[in-house]
């Protein structure tokens, strides 16, 4: 599965989120996950995460791993809102379609 991950952070919150993102980004692998790109604007208060992951289970064992649910204050901290959306890749999507 492929998800998008949209963070808005405010300007005061950038570097608690920053430093959430160093802590919680290494456990991914532990369940299959990957940081496929991850992109910023200027200033640190947009960032669009694409991540995998093999299945949503694995996703939502990343999501209660409890070295990750420790460092939950910190993005707290930040006032970052997040949007989680699960894509597909339009190409695929399209030559199936195209197919059918």
């Amino acid at each position: 599965m492929t998800l998008v991950q949209i963070v808005r952070i405010p300007p005061q919150g950038v570097a608690a989120f920053q430093e959430f993102e160093s802590h919680v980004l290494p456990i991914m692998p532990r369940y299959g996950g990957r940081l496929e790109r991850r992109l910023r604007n200027a200033d640190g208060t947009v960032e669009v995460h694409v991540v995998s992951f093999p299945s949503a289970e694995a996703l939502e064992r990343y999501t209660n791993d409890p070295d990750r649910q420790r460092h939950l204050p910190l993005r707290d901290a930040s006032g970052a809102s997040t949007e989680l959306i699960e894509v597909t890749d339009a190409d695929s999507a399209e030559a199936a379609r195209d197919l059918a």
